[in-house]
């Protein structure tokens, strides 16, 4: 029961207020806020380097234009090259693009025209070029119902590269008027279109189908080798 304090006595005397030392680790504040301020440091540092750096390998909007088109170029020759020799690198058609089958399927198309009669050139330039797209796109949905993993413009861009012998054979018989002799280039270059193509099918598990898959592609390569073989020649 607390005492209540005379009239001529010290009402506070008896209050005793206790201070914590800070040597009594009452307040135990510790912290190491040099090495946080090295670590940000550290990295706002090596974001800043890295930042260039990716934005560089991604950010091509700023690069002249001759640029841009002399690399795309060199990527379409490394895909023509492969399928000209279709013992090396069969990955580098997966990274599709559909600017080589463009400019092979125009000047198929351009080459086949010009020998037509006047009348039907641009009947011809339309057939060619339809015939090549939709082709690709017909050959590219069977094999994918059939199992095939690439994807659908995968698949257009292997198979519009693997029209370059053609395009080749029909560049050299627009010269040659002897029909044994175009006969021979012709079935070279369908045989070379064909086997080069016969790396769109590597990774589908087919087993007894696969014949369903390489028919419908071979006779894409056919239409086109006959079309060429009937064309006219400038010398006859």
């Amino acid at each position: 029961m607390a005492r209540v304090p005379l009239p001529h006595e010290d009402p506070f005397a008896d209050v005793v207020i206790s201070i914590p030392s800070a040597s009594a680790g009452a307040y135990n504040v510790s912290g190491n806020i040099g090495s946080n301020a090295a670590s940000s440091s550290q990295q706002q540092h090596s974001s800043a380097q890295a930042g260039p750096a990716f934005s560089a390998n991604l950010d091509t909007l700023d690069e002249p234009v001759m640029t841009t088109i002399m690399r795309d170029l060199k990527n379409i020759a490394a895909k023509m090259r492969q399928v000209l020799l279709p013992t090396g690198d069969k990955n580098i058609l997966k990274d599709w693009d559909l600017w080589g089958p463009l400019l092979l399927c125009l000047t198929l198309s351009v080459r086949l025209s010009v020998t037509a009669p006047a009348s039907q050139s641009s009947i011809w330039f339309t057939l060619v070029f339809a015939i090549v797209w939709c082709g690709a796109a017909v050959v590219t949905l069977n094999s994918k119902l059939l199992g095939g993993k690439l994807s659908f413009f995968q698949s257009l861009c292997v198979l519009g590269y693997c029209i370059f012998p053609l395009v080749l054979a029909s560049l050299i018989t627009l010269f040659i008027p002897s029909i044994i002799i175009r006969s021979v280039l012709v079935g070279v270059a369908f045989a070379w279109g064909s086997y080069a193509s016969m790396g769109f099918l590597a990774d589908v598990n087919l087993s007894k189908r696969r014949m369903l898959a390489v028919y419908p592609m071979v006779l894409f390569y056919f239409t086109i080798a006959w079309l060429v073989l009937i064309s006219k020649s400038l010398l006859g």
